[in-house]
């Protein structure tokens, strides 16, 4: 019952069912599975060639009863974007841009490099084509439509065997009537159309059409991949994660794919800040690290999102979660560059062959191995024993290695810890180098924060990393290497929309108001699309603002004092304001949010500090100060209340935490683990 007495909707998420969150990463494919009582997770490794497998794989492991919820997310848009394996695509515009794709912003990404080239166009220059229209910045048409020109441009697609079509003229934004018509003729003829209008009216020219273009080269290979699924699920609902921080069921984002493009990341800070909240924290460094990749975020009170994200060198202006990605994961390959010094990444071995260790055909050393080697994981293997570690394997790769780094070697084994040690010394400055640029680059301390590290490689390295960046606190949580799979199925419906509009400053709330009345209305549309009960549904208003004369704004929520919230965000942003100087209103945004019931996790009552029970037995480990005898703890054995001093290694099936000499951790009450970090250069504030 709702507060007036009324009944509430009868939805998917109250009626019990299985709810599971899916996130195929590049090497593991993540499952949670909450079943209104507790919580459970499993991994299989991931099949790269053909995705769907491993998520089929899992389900048929798990056979759940008809009628679950997926929530999911996936890579496919994101590989089908940086490998260049998109749907064959044309791009569309007014007569006379049709080479703004190659034109871009004519900035060079590496200054003072003269043969620096910039990133190669989606679609080469013989697919991007052009229409007789014209429509100025008014919205006034100084030219119409050629019919006559529509069925000639159907006629070339068809030669050039096109599959998709980005369709972006000028000014359609704020007439899109011209886009309208041409659209709808092409998807009569066939075509898959990604029309600017309905997925980005906002101005900027080429970031339009560049998000335009990503979208129509991505999303036919996505709904491929959905058809996969949804022919072989017996599904309630099915929802795709966002690169957002929410989730939209999969009928939505077939046609804005590009909407997905870094939806398992996102799931990631999504599911880290839910449990952050949970342990007491809001300030955090979300840090990720994976098979293939790390990715960091930091969360201030509130997770932050952006328009202004670029993939693979192409700006993308949908609303994404502020996330930075590094090529540094377990997976990641070490190899010696031309001037004879070690490096790692971006290449990873990924799930095929993946590293050394997992005796899958892989013969170069990777960071993995290095852990591996320097007898920092369990000695059972990973996945509770499923995945055993082959060490023979590790270590001919690191003596291959050692051999391409100096042929006249023969490698012995402590020239092998030295390497090993300096894989991983790498990799943690790369690490490092990632987490500064999201922090102390943007004015944040980060002692003023704790590092929540996830991802099963995470554990490994968290704490090091900490004492490098001065950091007194790391959280990790218990299902650490599928928090993004659980963040799934924390996360809200989202759903955005903008519209350029480009008002003085001095336009009254009233007229702001009767402008944002349509965009709202479509937002209680969506979301009755989306099938969220009215109660559960919140709109957001917000405005894109800037100085007269600026070229970037900055976004604040819409109310009378929206103003001043302006003067106080740019103060925050760039250390200065200018009251008296003129503002501008660019965009009018719209987020319209459905509330999910989150998984309950269950606390459990806090004990004894003494954590003997779970110790199971004591190896060998390597150090940068030596080696030593180390004990090696069960976490599912570990209590509230429970503390372990390093050096130790805590282990589960599918991560592994390590501590040094100096750290001292315990458990909490949802049995996360909470490291205060020794030997950092001063107290966390």
């Amino acid at each position: 019952m709702n507060k007036t007495g009324e009944k509430r909707p009868e939805t998917p998420e109250r009626r019990g069912q299985y709810r599971i969150g899916i996130d195929v990463g590049g090497t593991f494919t993540d499952f949670v599975v909450y079943d209104q009582r507790r919580v459970k997770t499993f991994k299989v490794l991931s099949t790269p060639a053909d995705p769907a497998k491993a998520v089929l794989e899992g389900l048929r492991r798990l056979s759940p009863a008809p009628g679950y919820i997926v929530v999911h997310g996936s890579t496919v848009a994101t590989n089908a974007l940086l490998e260049r394996k998109g749907a064959r695509t044309a791009f569309v515009t007014t007569q006379g841009f049709r080479d703004v794709l190659q034109i871009g912003r004519q900035t060079r990404r590496n200054l003072y490099d003269w043969f620096s080239g910039g990133v190669p166009a989606l679609v080469p220059p013989d697919r991007c084509l052009d229409v007789q229209e014209r429509v100025d910045y008014l919205g006034r048409v100084l030219r119409p439509l050629s019919k006559r020109s529509i069925p000639t441009l159907i006629e070339t697609l068809r030669e050039q065997r096109v599959e998709a079509v980005a369709l972006s003229l000028l000014f359609s934004f704020v007439n899109p009537e011209h886009e309208r018509q041409i659209g709808q003729r092409l998807r009569d003829a066939g075509f898959f159309v990604s029309a600017s209008h309905e997925l980005i009216p906002e101005f900027r020219e080429f970031e339009r059409a560049s998000t335009t273009v990503v979208n129509a080269y991505v999303s036919p290979v996505l709904n491929r991949y959905l058809d996969t699924l949804e022919q072989s699920l017996a599904v309630g609902s099915f929802h795709v994660m966002q690169s957002n921080g929410g989730r939209i069921d999969a009928a939505r984002v077939r046609q804005e794919g590009v909407r997905s493009i870094l939806s398992g990341p996102a799931g990631g800070v999504s599911g880290a800040e839910y449990l952050a909240r949970l342990a007491g924290f809001s300030r955090l460094i979300t840090f990720d690290m994976g098979g293939t990749s790390t990715d960091v975020s930091v969360v201030d009170g509130a997770i932050r999102a952006t328009s202004e994200a670029e993939i693979a060198g192409m700006p993308i202006r949908v609303p994404v979660l502020d996330i930075h990605t590094v090529g540094a994961g377990g997976g990641s390959l070490a190899w010696i560059d031309a001037g004879g010094a070690l490096r790692v990444g971006p290449e990873s071995a990924g799930a095929d062959p993946g590293p050394a260790c997992y005796a899958r055909g892989g013969r170069t050393a990777t960071v993995t191995d290095a852990n591996a080697f320097l007898g920092r994981l369990p000695a059972s293997g990973l996945l509770g024993g499923e995945l055993p570690l082959d060490l023979e394997a590790t270590h001919e790769a690191l003596t291959a290695l050692s051999r391409t780094l100096d042929p006249d070697a023969a490698g012995p084994r402590a020239d092998l810890e030295e390497i090993a040690l300096g894989i991983l010394q790498v990799v943690n400055a790369e690490m490092e180098r990632a987490i500064r640029v999201m922090s102390v680059e943007r004015g944040h301390d980060p002692r003023d924060y704790v590092l929540l590290s996830f991802g099963g490689a995470g554990g490994v390295h968290a704490c090091e990393l900490a004492r490098s960046l001065n950091v007194g606190r790391v959280l990790i949580p218990l299902a650490a290497s599928t928090l993004s799979a659980l963040g799934m199925l924390t996360a809200n419906v989202f759903l955005d929309y903008v519209q350029t509009v480009m008002c003085p400053g001095e336009t009254p709330c009233e007229e702001l108001e009767r402008r944002f009345v349509p965009m709202v209305e479509q937002a209680q549309e969506d979301l009755t699309i989306q099938k969220v009960p009215v109660h559960a549904r919140h709109v957001h208003c917000e405005l894109d603002l800037r100085y007269q004369g600026q070229s970037f704004e900055l976004t604040v929520p819409f109310s009378p004092a929206f103003r001043a919230a302006f003067h106080e965000q740019h103060v925050r942003r760039y250390g200065h304001k200018d009251e008296a100087a003129g503002l501008e209103i660019v965009n009018l945004r719209v987020r319209a949010i459905g509330d999910v019931s989150p998984p309950r996790i269950e606390t459990r009552a806090t004990g004894s500090a003494d954590s003997s029970e779970a110790l199971c037995y004591e190896r060998r480990l390597v150090f940068a100060s030596g080696s030593r005898s180390v004990p090696f703890y069960d976490h599912l054995r570990l209590h509230p209340g429970h503390h372990v001093s390093g050096p130790a290694v805590i282990f589960q099936e599918d991560t592994t935490i390590l501590l040094s000499e100096t750290d001292d951790a315990h458990v909490d009450a949802w049995q996360n683990v909470l490291v205060t970090v020794g030997d950092v250069r001063a107290e966390s504030r």
